[in-house]
């Protein structure tokens, strides 16, 4: 067998592995949503090496979509960490054998202690299947390890069913995109889910003038903060409009433009939004009614900042 046979071949074992899980997403499922989703604690993954790494990722998936989770390791576990286990958790044991003898010694006092267990194994008729209150059969044909020995499609099945799971429960729970952004706030991803206050120009970067402010002024105020446009506030700061450089120059044929007031030439009622509206969405209202800026006011209609195209272009999450 060619070493491209051979990859294409642990590939399609893999696969078939996971396909083999479709099936088996039945009442166990169904009854270890319903346990995750009643839990009033935290949910602790663990499992011990190659499962132990699968673990991990399970629990940071977890974490990351809502179900506040982390992983514990069996070994650390029976030398003091078991003190982070309470009655109302939940521990999700990961064993393709079921027999992983740090797991088994850990049974006795996940028992005592009170909290639920959830086992993910190969075996579900093993010691950790028959001790635990759920099975979630992850078991496989074959590995794909040529030897039938490394870990690889059994551990590709466990994290299936673990991705299973949490995407189960993000929908269950309700868990929005600005849930999400709340909990990636850097990164990649987190620059496409960051919110307006994130960007916006506030204190003295914000530019502002009063609707009784002469055009001279409005002009240095727009040219001094350089977002191409100022807000214009009533007397108790409530935004009563904007000027652009556009406007300033729509009107450039008004008799003596630079001693009237800004509310002369301001365009009233200009598009605003919340400060808690995401980055991503405000740059389609920017693209879909062609403006580079936004107003950012709060319940009173008070001006808190402003959002500009250039500063969500600079952000690179686009």
């Amino acid at each position: 067998m060619t070493d491209l046979e051979l990859a294409r071949k642990v590939l399609k074992i893999e696969a078939a592995a996971i396909l083999a899980l479709v099936d088996r997403v039945d009442e166990r499922f169904a009854n270890t949503v319903a346990l995750l989703c009643a839990c009033r604690g935290r949910v602790i993954v663990t499992g011990m090496g190659k499962s132990g790494i699968i673990a991990r990722k399970i629990a940071a998936t977890l974490s990351s979509t809502g179900t506040p989770a982390f992983f514990l390791h069996p070994a650390e576990a029976v030398h003091g960490d078991l003190g982070a286990v309470q009655g109302d958790d939940i521990v999700i044991a990961l064993s393709h054998t079921g027999e992983t003898g740090e797991l088994l010694r850990l049974l006795e006092t996940i028992r005592r202690i009170g909290a639920k267990l959830v086992a993910m194994t190969g075996s579900p008729a093993s010691t950790l299947g028959r001790a635990a209150d759920v099975v979630l059969d992850c078991g496989v044909d074959e590995e794909a390890c040529p030897l039938n020995l490394a870990p690889t499609a059994s551990t590709t099945a466990a994290l299936a069913m673990g991705d299973a799971l949490a995407m189960t429960l993000l929908v269950e729970k309700g868990f929005r995109q600005e849930d999400f952004a709340n909990l990636h706030p850097r990164g990649g991803l987190g620059k496409r889910l960051l919110r307006a206050e994130s960007l916006m120009h506030t204190g003295s970067q914000l530019p502002s003038v009063r609707t009784t402010t002469p055009v001279r002024a409005v002009v240095a105020e727009i040219s001094g903060k350089g977002l191409g446009m100022t807000c214009v506030v009533d007397e108790g700061g409530r935004l009563a409009g904007i000027i652009t450089d556009g406007d300033l120059r729509r009107h450039m044929d008004v008799p003596n433009l630079l001693d009237q007031e800004a509310s002369a030439v301001m365009t009233a009622g200009p598009h605003t939004i919340d400060r808690s509206l995401l980055a991503v969405q405000a740059l389609a209202m920017m693209e879909q009614r062609k403006i580079t800026s936004l107003v950012v006011v709060d319940a009173d209609h008070r001006v808190e900042g402003v959002l500009h195209l250039h500063d969500l272009w600079r952000t690179q999450m686009f």
